[in-house]
């Protein structure tokens, strides 16, 4: 398997190049030169692994020849062994409703189920071919601890994660700046996660900076990534149709940047029997206009009860973009450079309707948050993330769609508590966190502030 960029500047490259490059050398982001076709017969064999045995067989067409089968096996096995639940993502059923659990990884978060094993890619690399990695990243929430709980304290490697100040949970933040291990950097910027996200993307484009510190992506602008995302999805639809390939399941999927839903969307590509696949956004509604109307158009960024959702320019759009102009990079540069000109980018009405095939969406506002976290507790005492709240509202009229479970509801204590008047309990990993020491550094969210302060941290880039 060989590796293209979205904007057709990268020769191709293998799977331990894509991983360890994050975003393109052009600017573009990494895909596959090809998407495995999976048989009914396959996918029916699938459904009666387990969560690593899982995982080993999606991946392995995309690593190819990149690792031995048995390394593979030892990374997927190290990367899970610190979930909390056998199942890893269990599917349960509750106010009736199927969710598929995410958060039962060491930062109770979706994003643990890639970072994990994205953390051990990268060890595994540097570990083989020598070097050291400088990793860079934004968050608006949930990413950021993910990564770092993924390479903190790992040799070869420093993390530097930027997040908007202020605009993450209490818990999300102590969770990324109480990891006080040498080779984790903490960066508070003053603004939004757009402007965070931009920033990190200024510095991966700027090629001499990313040569010469050695830059690699955890955000989900590395391919990485997305590949592991896909794997709950496989897990899930196997636990619920007991290996039919005729059954199909459909998903509401809470995304900000839509790299989990595109997850989806790739499973789908692959053979899963995927139905509807719901885009469930906040008053941040640019992805579900999109699909709406065809028109892709950054606003105002607003700021809600489901932060990590509180997105305009998702990063992963530019990969849908790529498969939905048929693969052809000079479409998408036109269309990219259609957005940077004007603020905006529209697709035909042949190209709108193949959306509308692939997607639903629905923005959903706090106040239906709350209500959906108040409605599902009284049926059930089942307690939901604000994202995940938004999930099961979005799918209000489907009723068979499985809801993603994205985090666990402790990290967003205060949507929870508005909602339903009582705390909930605590998983392990985030019990006594805001008594613990911190360690982050503010800057303005400016380029060149970001670049000086990482500079200084490093010291002289290496030849």
């Amino acid at each position: 398997m060989r590796y293209l960029s979205t904007r057709g500047g990268v020769e191709p490259v293998g799977f331990a190049e894509a991983v360890m490059m994050g975003l393109g050398t052009d600017g573009g982001l990494l895909v596959p030169e090809s998407i495995p076709r999976l048989s009914g017969e396959t996918l029916a064999a699938w459904s009666r692994l387990n969560f690593q045995e899982l995982a080993v067989e999606v991946l392995a067409p995309f690593v190819g020849a990149a690792m031995p089968r048995a390394d593979l096996v030892a990374l997927v096995e190290r990367s899970y062994a610190g979930f909390s639940h056998p199942e890893v993502t269990p599917v349960v059923e509750q106010a009736g409703r199927r969710w598929l659990e995410l958060f039962h990884g060491p930062t109770a978060a979706f994003k643990d189920v890639a970072l994990q094993l994205l953390g051990n890619l990268f060890e595994y690399f540097i570990g083989r071919e020598g070097g050291v990695l400088r990793i860079l990243g934004a968050t608006s929430g949930d990413t950021g601890s993910a990564a770092i709980y993924g390479v903190r304290g790992k040799a070869g490697i420093e993390i530097f994660i930027l997040h908007p100040k202020g605009r993450v949970s209490p818990i999300q933040e102590r969770q990324m700046t109480s990891v006080l291990d040498a080779n984790v950097h903490n960066i508070a910027v003053h603004g939004t996660f757009d402007d965070a996200q931009r920033i990190v993307k200024a510095l991966f484009n700027d090629l001499p900076f990313k040569r010469d510190y050695r830059l690699g992506a955890v955000n989900s602008i590395n391919l990485a990534r997305i590949l592991a995302q896909t794997i709950y999805y496989f897990h899930a639809w196997g636990r619920i149709s007991g290996g039919d390939p005729e059954r199909r399941v459909s998903f509401s999927v809470p995304t900000g940047n839509f790299g989990d839903v595109f997850a989806g969307w790739l499973a789908k590509r692959m053979g899963l029997p995927v139905g509807r696949l719901i885009i469930a956004t906040n008053r941040n509604d640019i992805l579900s206009r999109f699909v709406a109307h065809g028109v892709y158009q950054a606003g105002e960024v607003y700021h809600t009860l489901s932060p990590a959702m509180d997105i305009q320019l998702a990063s992963n759009f530019e990969r849908y973009l790529y498969y939905l102009l048929d693969e052809d990079p000079a479409a998408v540069r036109a269309l990219l450079a259609e957005m940077e000109q004007t603020g905006r980018l529209q697709v035909d009405g042949e190209r709108q309707r193949r959306v509308a095939e692939d997607f639903d969406a629905r923005a959903v506002s706090d106040a239906e948050t709350l209500a959906e976290i108040r409605r599902v507790y009284r049926a059930s005492g089942y307690i939901l993330c604000p994202h995940t709240a938004v999930g099961a509202r979005a799918a209000v009229e489907n009723a068979d769609a499985v809801v993603l479970a994205t985090a666990h509801p402790a990290k967003f204590e205060a949507a929870v508590v508005e909602a339903i008047g009582i705390e909930p309990p605590p998983p392990p990993p985030l019990r006594g966190l805001l008594e613990r020491e911190t360690r982050c550094v503010e800057l303005p969210a400016e380029v060149e502030a970001v670049r000086r302060f990482m500079r200084e941290t490093l010291g002289a880039a290496e030849a």
